[in-house]
């Protein structure tokens, strides 16, 4: 499995590749010049940035994208998740001890809960932080003010963001898929940091497998790079880098093993569908929530599969990649 979720020493490498500038963040042309005139417009004013809430799938750079932000200001980068912030103390721990500028920066943020959620809004309106202290008749609330700061938001979901969180980022983009030749800069960038000797043609396949995500891309070449010290001369050139990533089992359409477990079991256990996402997750062993934010994404863009009401249904894509004949309308599929 190459595509699923990161591995916590998968993130530690992965800090190792983050570029700290804008000028070095390969792609998202338009998403980078929006970015540069806010923080052009921040600094000329002598002020934090306004807050900023990024989606988009996952691996596409939305952390090292927040980290440069703070980099590019001159401020401390804090990390956290949705997950991590299990009550309104939690988070209360986490904002006191900004300071001005600083960049707080909340992955998942549509998994924050709503007890939570309602700690965060005056926190980044109005830069305050209201407490309630003691119990019962005697509780009072207080207000704490804060330093200016700036959040940061990811989400992989943004229609779960709650519209009254949502409504108060000043910045909502989208990361989007990268075409092959951006890929391919990323490939060899990583591959100069690592010291791997790979040709043009080597990164190239690479990059079309990559399934559009620079974090896959880093993941394949490792993986490319293992198969070329133990079975060849450890140089990756085209063929090289076919056979390892056959022996990972990542075909030519990109597709890993979970991804043509996802399509089959649709074709040949469901009829081509419609199956609904619970019953597909347990047919092929994953979570629901990891068919849906890991592989749905990229076999929904490249049009092997369809949302549809009644569930997920195989496109004539899908029946074609494993080499059978698409049904007819009423029709099972025909081998």
């Amino acid at each position: 499995m190459l595509a699923g979720p990161t591995l916590p020493e998968e993130e530690a490498f992965e800090v190792g590749l983050r570029p700290r500038e804008l000028s070095e963040f390969v792609g998202q042309e338009a998403l980078k010049d929006r970015l540069s005139i806010l923080i052009e417009a921040a600094q000329g004013r002598g002020e934090p940035l306004d807050h900023v809430l990024f989606s988009g799938p996952p691996g596409l750079g939305k952390t090292t994208l927040a980290a440069i932000l703070a980099n590019t200001m001159g401020a401390q980068f804090r990390i956290t998740s949705g997950p991590a912030l299990e009550r309104p103390g939690d988070l209360a721990a986490v904002i006191t001890n900004l300071d001005r500028g600083d960049v707080l920066f909340i992955d998942e943020i549509h998994r924050l809960p709503r007890t939570v959620e309602e700690v965060l809004y005056p926190a980044i309106e109005d830069f305050a932080l209201d407490l309630v202290v003691g119990k019962g008749p005697a509780a009072r609330s207080i207000r704490l003010d804060l330093p200016r700061f700036t959040l940061v938001g990811a989400t992989t979901r943004v229609g779960r963001v709650s519209s009254p969180l949502r409504d108060r980022f000043g910045v909502i983009d989208r990361l989007d898929y990268y075409p092959p030749e951006d890929l391919q800069k990323i490939v060899e960038r990583t591959a100069a940091i690592l010291e791997v000797d790979v040709t043009d043609a080597g990164a190239a396949l690479i990059a079309t497998r990559s399934r559009g995500t620079p974090r896959i891309a880093n993941r394949l070449l490792r993986r490319v790079r293992d198969y070329a010290v133990v079975r060849s001369d450890g140089r990756i050139d085209e063929p090289t880098a076919d056979l390892g990533l056959k022996t990972f089992e990542v075909d030519d359409a990109g597709l890993d093993r979970v991804d043509r477990a996802i399509l089959s079991a649709i074709i040949e256990k469901f009829n081509g569908g419609p199956v609904g996402l619970t019953t597909l997750a347990i047919a092929v062993g994953e979570e629901p929530e990891s068919v849906e934010d890991a592989y749905e994404p990229f076999l929904l863009q490249r049009g092997f599969l369809k949302r549809t009401p009644r569930g997920r249904v195989a496109t004539e894509t899908a029946y074609r990649h494993f080499g059978i004949i698409p049904p007819e309308p009423g029709q099972g599929s025909l081998l």
